[in-house]
């Protein structure tokens, strides 16, 4: 049987379309099932202010930090300035204090003004649309980047955390060991047309479900799709 090339090989042509059949199942239940949950914060901040510039800086204070610190934190900065511009004549002390406690706050505060005095003297206080422009930002990895492109721009991106690369490879669908590998796995197996919401659906199902010790599986709407891959021990 011929073998695809994606993921490295691993997948015959039947393996793969099996994986296809079990993915539209598995959205079309999570779109459902997450109604009843919280979204994640960046995508909360970009359906409430709609710019590129909110779903950066929000992103940014995300990393490594619980969804309630980062949201009261973006709302604490973006009182103060809500510009590139008026961000950049903030002193670094300033950003701490507003941002405080998100984790890493100092070094959060020294990357966003750094941030935002490029954004204001190269860009023309304009977020850059590209994965490789916003890569080139202090403090922007991937995930951040595909994030501003996703929920900033609209554009096809997937954003890959330690949730979707967790439950990812706990379903099955890819097998991965970081959250860059499993984003470009992604992006050859996953149909674009789940590209955007993918890391809403399984960002939400990771905070409340598919928890990273000890999951629970007996309250998984899903659970019948995965493969429990790496899973020892279960609720």
């Amino acid at each position: 049987m011929a073998i695809l090339s994606i993921d490295r090989g691993y997948y015959t042509r039947k393996c793969v379309e099996e994986k296809l059949r079990r993915i539209d199942k598995i959205i079309e239940i999570l779109r459902k099932e997450t109604k009843k949950y919280r979204v994640p914060v960046v995508t909360e901040m970009a359906q409430r202010w709609g710019e590129p510039f909110y779903v950066l800086i929000s992103c940014i204070l995300s990393l490594r930090t619980k969804d309630a610190v980062t949201r009261a934190a973006s709302e604490r900065i973006f009182s103060i300035a809500d510009s590139p511009v008026d961000m950049s004549r903030l002193s670094a002390g300033k950003i701490e204090k507003a941002i405080y406690p998100v984790g890493f706050y100092r070094t959060k505060a020294k990357n966003i003004l750094r941030v935002c005095r490029i954004l204001a003297e190269r860009f023309r206080s304009k977020v850059p649309s590209t994965i490789d422009e916003l890569l080139a930002l202090p403090g922007v990895g991937r995930k951040t980047a595909n994030l501003v492109v996703t929920r900033g721009f609209g554009k096809l991106g997937i954003c890959v955390d330690t949730h979707v690369h967790r439950i990812s490879n706990r379903l099955g669908y890819v097998r991965t060991r970081t959250p860059e590998q499993t984003e470009f796995a992604l992006r050859k197996i996953l149909p674009k047309r789940y590209w955007i919401e993918y890391n809403d659906l399984l960002v939400t199902w990771g905070q409340n479900v598919c928890a990273p010790v000890s999951p629970f599986c007996g309250q998984c709407a899903i659970v019948k799709y995965c493969k429990k891959a790496g899973v020892s021990k279960s609720r």
